[in-house]
């Protein structure tokens, strides 16, 4: 895959801002989010969201000292400080983070002791409790780490849906069917219901007897069973249980009807078996493979050492400190979906690219992945800086080359129908001058709005922003043409023309006219640099256009 086919993505910045930007192309798109956010252990954490934020500047934010520094209050520096830092940094990225969850979408959040509590409270308020799924325990560190009076073998993973139209999918489950027909292999669960609050007082329709055929039993012992007395079905047996205390049946008697086939042993769900001590019991066939995700995760792939593991045999040395193990990650990714955008706005070491890629190749899914790190620097000190690396996010961007190059070895056929490709994009300043309201600085300012795009910026770099306030996708494909020596850009197959030019004329307009005919789109807009044109040809290019119906033109 290559830059103009790829739909996945890397975005180095402040994931705040990248997420505010993603607010209109990206709504309601994403089907999951994982993060991994710093834990709030009582040091300081590099996303600020006021960069000059240090222990005066909060005091004065919270009134507690005036500008020249002086206490306002008598509340002390660890007066909910502590906590109250590290919702202040979550909470606005968790509520812009909701928004772009589509309706069936979820997220999932790592976090420790220090914070699961207040996590769960701000997640109850921007995702509301009734979408609050489950608090996942994964064993991270069976020998336990040195932690106050317990060694902690855990963290946690809090989940919430978008609504309720999420449905997690199952797992595969370790299992050797112990019994077979002509249809594969079942277990045989017994249909009696277990909850001993259950009787046929409180559950009538739930007790009824079933009538058995004892003489068409198979090799294995298993009969035929009849909700109807007959004269081959004549053995009687209600619900009991060990004890000889009355129960009920975990079925009503239509599904038990609807399961059962008299004449074929194979076909029917529903059979007889005669106990050693005598008493005849009603089982089902239980054909699953698979099951409800447990609530702890206790697998080696869950453990943190893994993920360390992981990095260092891709790179060959250490160049992150515990990195999540993409066994904890792909879990995640496969109870959710096999296919969708998965998105991480605190991506590290890319250990969530890493999961989709890996998965993606293992399951034929078409999982694509987003990820959002800040280019924080790295401690010269580290070994990841004496191998070149200045940024965290110039590890991440090198693991998911490296995974790919993997893939692609390992799996060189299958890999040639995979989106082994990612664009990268680094979060910078609007591309347009703002208008400067100083009156001391309006000759200039009156100048800007005629050559309103900054110098240093190129025509992708303006077509990029105008997709993201557009409300598109990064991804849409784009194609580049000539027209009339001037550079047009085709986006989503004709539903945006951008031409960024200088001295545009009709022609190029006749030019945008045909290329929108060729591709056809239901709705078409074109965007032009407003001191592209003259007076006359603007007004000449827009009836050009509108001859082709095309009528949304804009100009920045």
């Amino acid at each position: 895959m290559d830059w103009n086919t790829t739909k996945n993505l890397y975005i180095e910045g402040d994931n705040l801002e990248v997420l505010k930007l993603f607010q209109k192309g990206y709504a309601g798109k994403i089907k999951m989010i994982y993060i991994d956010p710093p834990y709030n252990t009582g040091k300081d954490f590099v996303y600020k969201d006021n960069y000059k934020d240090n222990l005066k500047n909060y005091q004065e934010i919270t009134g507690q000292l005036d500008s020249e520094g002086n206490k306002l209050s008598t509340n002390t520096d660890s007066d909910g400080r502590h906590h109250s830092n590290w919702l202040n940094m979550m909470y606005p990225r968790l509520r812009l983070a909701r928004n772009l969850l589509s309706d069936d979408g979820v997220i999932f959040i790592s976090i420790d002791d220090n914070e699961v509590k207040n996590l769960k409270n701000i997640c109850d308020e921007i995702f509301g409790e009734d979408n609050f799924i489950t608090q996942i325990i994964p064993v991270v560190n069976p020998g336990g780490r040195d932690y106050n009076q317990v060694a902690i073998t855990h963290e946690y993973i809090i989940s919430y849906q978008r609504s309720n139209k999420c449905s997690l999918k199952e797992v595969k489950k370790d299992v050797k069917f112990k019994h077979r027909d002509s249809f594969g292999g079942f277990e045989l669960r017994e249909l009696r219901n277990t909850n001993p609050k259950f009787h046929s007082g409180n559950r009538p329709t739930l007790f009824y007897p079933f009538y058995i055929n004892p003489n068409n039993m198979d090799l294995n012992g298993f009969c035929s069973v009849s909700l109807q007395k007959d004269k081959d079905h004549f053995v009687e047996t209600k619900p009991y249980n060990s004890s000889g205390d009355e129960s009920v049946w975990r079925w009503g008697k239509s599904r038990s009807k609807n399961n059962i086939v008299y004449g074929d042993l194979d076909q029917s769900q529903v059979l007889a078996i005669q106990k050693k001590d005598g008493n005849w019991k009603i089982f089902e066939k239980n054909r699953k493979s698979t099951t409800k995700v447990k609530g702890i995760w206790s697998e080696s792939a869950m453990k943190t050492s893994n993920g360390t593991k992981q990095l260092r045999e891709l790179f060959g040395h250490t160049v992150f400190d515990y990195p999540k193990p993409i066994g904890l990650i792909k879990k995640i990714c496969q109870i959710t979906s096999d296919k969708g955008i998965f998105l991480d706005f605190f991506s590290g070491s890319s250990s969530t690219a890493h999961s989709v890629i890996e998965l993606n190749s293992e399951d034929n899914g078409s999982r694509k992945f987003i990820q959002v790190q800040l280019p924080e620097p790295i401690d010269q000190n580290s070994e990841a800086f004496k191998a070149g690396y200045k940024t965290i996010a110039e590890i991440g961007k090198e693991r998911i080359r490296r995974v790919i190059k993997e893939i692609k070895e390992e799996h060189p056929e299958k890999s040639k129908d995979m989106d082994l490709g990612f664009k990268v994009f680094k979060l910078n300043s609007s591309n347009i001058k703002s208008w400067d309201g100083n009156p001391d600085n309006v000759e200039t300012s009156l100048l800007d709005t005629v050559e309103n795009i900054k110098p240093d910026r190129t025509e992708e770099d303006v077509l990029y922003e105008i997709l993201l306030k557009s409300g598109l996708d990064l991804t849409l494909p784009i194609e580049e043409r000539n027209i009339e020596g001037k550079k047009v850009f085709n986006i989503g197959l004709g539903s945006l023309f951008i031409c960024l030019a200088e001295n545009i004329t009709r022609k190029v307009a006749e030019g945008i006219g045909q290329w929108k005919k060729e591709c056809n789109p239901e709705v078409c807009k074109v965007v032009f640099k407003d001191n592209g044109f003259s007076d006359v040809e603007k007004t000449n290019s827009v009836q050009t256009l509108k001859r082709y119906g095309i009528s949304e033109i804009k100009t920045i």
